[in-house]
């Protein structure tokens, strides 16, 4: 066993719900706490001086100057193994282009395609793993990659294999998804449910074969795919055993119906959610994922999450990073600036980019410091806990640790 501490404050987010508000109050800070880990999981949380006199022999690690500790973040959404820019989007976005001139100008999610396909393997590799180490600097160990960028048999596989090859060179937990739906591409020869077709039947069973991915997700929109074409897609994936997940009303609502009736894991965006939707998704299990840096990006209006977490539904954060829309990546500032704009608690956002994002990935032992979680914890160099949500993501990291180990 291994004593790590003592801590000027330990956020540990115990005992908090998983669905709906949450006040600041609720949130236990103990101070000049201890963690005691073993094999990698979260023993006993409590005050240093206290776990050092009742387990004495044991190894212990100090923390140098007053640090706080809060369980390491977790981003549910991004899309960060891709080639290439898109930098002229943006400036064109921000001449006033509009998404349609963009992509006839040879911008859009295409042109990311094109850059993906023709970049090798090495190259992907090398610059995914580079997203990942910033990632992780920001005190995130969990982050969930997607597909997308090949939209066809060759160039997905060669995704999805490059994140597999990617997670055996990070400590970071990597949760792959495949998005081969992310929309049809322009050299496909058929119609939008003929490219369904071919994603169930000559992707997705070489992707369950060589276990790439476990979750299949779709962008449901009017540029992208229809409601009721997805929602057959979606019940077929599920009968082949995947998880599902959805991208859900960024720009037109009704889509994150389509979720929640399939029983998505998680519906994604939600921008254009409208109040009797909110509704039907704060009855159901699935999380309602906020995706601020998109946003951002487009000057689009923020995911109503004060709505969906006063209706009660399960409301993550997560970056979205991606070559267009949102190429930030910086979970902690987009997250801090949505609360600002939604009026969200620290309690609130602390638990979107923790356990509340770890559930929409089906990953529920960590999130939290509480015993039997994973040891996958980070430190701010402060003597409060509210000055890393205040710096809006300035106040960086000063420790990762996964599995109880410092990793950076």
């Amino acid at each position: 066993m291994k004593l790590i501490g003592p801590f000027k404050q330990l956020v540990t987010l115990a005992n908090l719900p998983l669905r709906g508000k949450l006040s600041d109050e609720q949130l236990e800070v103990i101070s000049d706490g201890g963690i005691l880990i073993k094999g990698g999981k979260i023993q006993k949380i409590g005050n240093f001086n206290d776990l050092k006199l009742e387990h004495q022999n044991i190894e212990i690690e100090n923390i140098d100057g007053e640090q706080v500790g809060f369980p390491a973040f977790v981003d549910s959404h991004t899309h960060i193994c891709f080639g290439g820019n898109r930098a002229n989007d943006f400036a064109m976005r921000n001449a006033g282009k509009t998404y349609l001139e963009i992509a006839e100008s040879g911008g859009g999610i295409w042109s990311s395609v094109q850059h993906t396909r023709s970049a090798s393997e090495e190259e992907l590799l090398a610059t995914l793993l580079q997203r990942i180490d910033f990632l992780i600097s920001l005190g995130i160990t969990t982050i969930e990659v997607k597909s997308g960028y090949g939209l066809d048999v060759d160039n997905e596989l060669k995704m999805l294999r490059i994140i597999k090859k990617a997670q055996g060179q990070t400590k970071a937990t990597l949760v792959p998804t495949c998005l081969s739906a992310h929309l049809k591409p322009k050299d496909f020869k058929g119609d939008n449910q003929e490219y369904l077709h071919y994603i169930l039947t000559d992707i997705l069973p070489i992707v369950k074969q060589e276990n790439l991915a476990k979750r299949v997700d779709i962008f449901i929109e009017k540029s992208a795919f229809q409601v009721e074409e997805s929602k057959l897609f979606l019940l077929k994936t599920k009968d082949l055993g995947f998880e599902i997940t959805v991208h859900a009303d960024q720009f037109t609502p009704g889509s994150s119906r389509v979720a929640v009736e399939v029983g998505a894991k998680s519906a994604d965006h939600l921008e254009a959610t409208i109040d009797e939707d909110i509704d039907f998704i704060a009855t159901s299990n699935t999380v309602a994922t906020a995706l601020p840096g998109a946003s951002l990006g487009l000057g689009e209006k923020f995911t109503p999450a004060r709505k969906l977490l006063d209706a009660g539904a399960i409301v993550a954060i997560a970056s979205d990073w991606n070559p267009g829309s949102a190429p930030m990546g910086n979970l902690i500032t987009q997250a801090s600036i949505l609360a600002t704009y939604e009026k969200l608690t620290t309690a609130e956002v602390l638990a979107g980019i923790t356990f509340r994002s770890a559930y929409a990935l089906g990953l529920e032992e960590r999130g939290k410091l509480e015993v039997g979680y994973k040891a996958d914890f980070i430190t701010f160099k402060t003597s409060n806990f509210q000055n890393v949500l205040y710096h809006q993501g300035s106040l960086k990291a000063e420790n990762i640790y996964i599995d109880g180990s410092k990793i950076m």
